[in-house]
């Protein structure tokens, strides 16, 4: 569903998604606020004069809810992103994954989303300009990995805000229902409009509290103006310099933005030595610059060699950062719109493909046949 409120020249956007399996492996009724979500004004769900709402109801395929969130990652206005559902635990990698429509425990790895794909899409993001809303019910082994590391475990980042609840496992005699978004929604239906961090604690107190965690974003962290330090043997510790680098990015001073990430990346380097995850971590913000840029063939040559990188490292194929830099690169070639460069860049890609499946089935065989479409291709006249 697509609701447009309001008239400004810088509307926001509000995703909403209401996801949770069906049948008897159900822990939350998700899908039962988006009524009283639907009823609020939409400016109230991003704090704009003007809105747009996209309303995601029981998916059932991650990479819907990838591509989705994707979209609502490239606004320019403030985004809201509104969450309710179940997380569970993959049983490989024990990491955390929204729950979708399709989702059994076995099939977790395919059928869910993986929590970290969420703050991945949200890095491109202005600093300051996202909020994420969360009203979640976590299945058994999650909630005791949340009592052993706390909130960190669900972390999106600095440059996001993180407000919601986290409820441990409903009685199996029946779903749980999405309380705190609930109370949001009635706030705001009440006429109110306060702002995200009064508004949760207003929530907090009207929902269910019973055992819950309630989740704020920290205190804010000073940007600073993101020159690298002089190289020293150990590095005295700097103030965070990613958002000043995306900040010039989302400007369009894309060329800023590269020379001071390669030039931490080099700082790392120097610090740390090749391979190092230091290393290995800006090497992927300059491949996700490139992509900002326009560049998909550059971003594409990053991409891969950080999953070289990674798997040189003796990180695993189903490693999440090791996927994660593949499906990034798989995704990048098929923007590059030279078909030169693009059969030019495609052996190495194979190669990672064969080493590296992904979480979608049938990845080398779609890259295959894009393959042999631009080998099919005639060559364009210069």
């Amino acid at each position: 569903m697509l609701i447009t409120g309001g008239e400004t020249t810088a509307p926001g956007t509000a995703l909403l998604i209401a996801a949770a399996p069906v049948g008897k492996g159900r822990l939350v009724d998700a899908g039962a606020v988006l009524p009283a979500l639907a009823a609020v004004p939409p400016s109230a769900l991003t704090g704009t004069r003007a809105a747009t709402v996209v309303e995601l109801a029981d998916p059932l395929d991650p990479q819907t809810v990838l591509t989705r969130i994707r979209a609502a990652a490239t606004a320019e206005g403030p985004l809201f992103l509104y969450v309710a559902g179940q997380l569970q635990l993959d049983r490989r990698q024990r990491l955390p994954h929204l729950a979708l429509a399709r989702t059994t425990p076995t099939t977790l790895r395919y059928t869910a989303l993986p929590w970290h794909w969420l703050a991945s899409e949200l890095t491109i993001r202005r600093p300051g300009t996202t909020t994420v809303v969360v009203d979640l019910v976590t299945a058994p082994e999650v909630w005791r990995r949340l009592t052993e590391e706390g909130p960190r475990l669900l972390a999106l980042g600095s440059a996001i805000r993180l407000y919601g609840r986290v409820a441990p496992p409903p009685d199996r005699r029946e779903a749980a229902v999405p309380s705190y978004l609930a109370a949001c929604a009635a706030i705001w239906r009440s006429g109110a409009r306060p702002d995200p961090a009064a508004l949760h604690e207003q929530a907090a107190l009207q929902s269910d509290s019973a055992g819950a965690l309630f989740l704020a974003p920290a205190p804010a962290m000073p940007v600073s103006a993101a020159v690298p330090p002089q190289a020293a043997p150990a590095p005295a510790p700097v103030e965070d310099p990613h958002p000043a680098i995306l900040a010039a990015a989302q400007a369009g001073r894309h060329g800023e933005a590269a020379a001071v990430a390669a030039a931490w990346e080099q700082r790392e380097l120097r610090a740390y030595g090749p391979g190092s995850l230091q290393a290995v971590h800006w090497l992927e913000v300059r491949a996700d610059l490139a992509r900002l840029a326009g560049d998909p063939a550059l971003s594409c040559e990053l991409w891969m060699a950080a999953a070289d990188a990674r798997l040189t490292r003796q990180q695993t194929a189903d490693d999440p950062d090791v996927e994660g830099a593949v499906d990034r690169a798989h995704h990048q070639w098929e923007q590059i719109p030279d078909p030169e460069r693009a059969r030019a860049a495609a052996p190495r890609l194979v190669a990672l493909r064969q080493r590296v499946p992904g979480r979608q089935r049938g990845a080398l065989r779609v890259l295959r046949r894009r393959l042999e479409q631009l080998h099919a291709s005639p060559p364009v006249a210069g």
